[in-house]
């Protein structure tokens, strides 16, 4: 099935650590989160269909800024510093939480997050500290389970079960994710747009598809 929206064009424009470097427009913006290696640059560069936007690191906590990207001269996509990874310096690791607060809470044109989880495994305490600080702040979010690619199709059901009675949801709310085999792209893409304000003339795959991904 032919995309309902194509992505012609993306480009990093900034990094940020504080309010007065980010982007002057009012351009609306979906935010990514998610542990450290969790894959959160594999899948932004998935969503967008380059395989290099976002650098890719075997190295837990690289990225230590807000990242901006331009989409279609649009809208952005903003990847959050990762969470949770212990071998990063504690000077370091105490500036990205305000940091990062102070982006989800007073970033006005901010639609939604985008966290991102592992499938292999059940949410962590920091996966589930941020989805529940998230939801008590009213911050839209979508749960997305990603490296689904490395789960037999019998585990992935026991997976998102799981993971739902976790964070409090339907299994229908959470988005499984491949970024090796783009399982899942069309979905997430089409519920961030939806936030966008950019409506897709018609969903890309029914619910009945969802469920069979599962």
């Amino acid at each position: 099935m032919k995309d309902a929206f194509v992505i012609t064009s993306a480009e990093f424009v900034k990094a940020a650590v504080r309010p007065d470097h980010y982007p002057g427009n009012e351009l609306p913006e979906v935010a990514f989160a998610g542990r450290s290696n969790v894959g959160k640059s594999s899948l932004i560069n998935c969503l967008v269909q380059r395989k290099k936007l976002v650098r890719t690191s075997r190295t837990p906590g690289r990225t230590q800024t807000i990242n901006f990207f331009l989409i279609n001269t649009a809208f952005h996509f903003v990847d959050l510093p990762g969470y949770g990874f212990a071998r990063v310096p504690e000077s370091i690791r105490a500036t990205w939480r305000p940091m990062v607060e102070s982006y989800l809470t007073k970033r006005e044109n901010l639609k939604g997050i985008a966290q991102i989880m592992d499938a292999r495994h059940p949410p962590t305490p920091d996966d589930l500290r941020l989805w529940y600080w998230l939801l008590d702040r009213r911050i839209p979010s979508i749960p997305v389970l990603t490296k689904i690619d490395k789960l037999p199709r019998s585990e992935r059901r026991r997976r998102l079960s799981q993971a739902a009675a976790s964070l409090g949801v339907g299994e229908e709310s959470i988005v499984l994710f491949s970024a090796t085999t783009g399982e899942g792209r069309q979905i997430l893409l089409d519920r961030l747009l939806l936030w966008i304000g950019i409506i897709p003339p018609q969903p890309s795959q029914t619910e009945q598809e969802f469920r069979e991904l599962s």
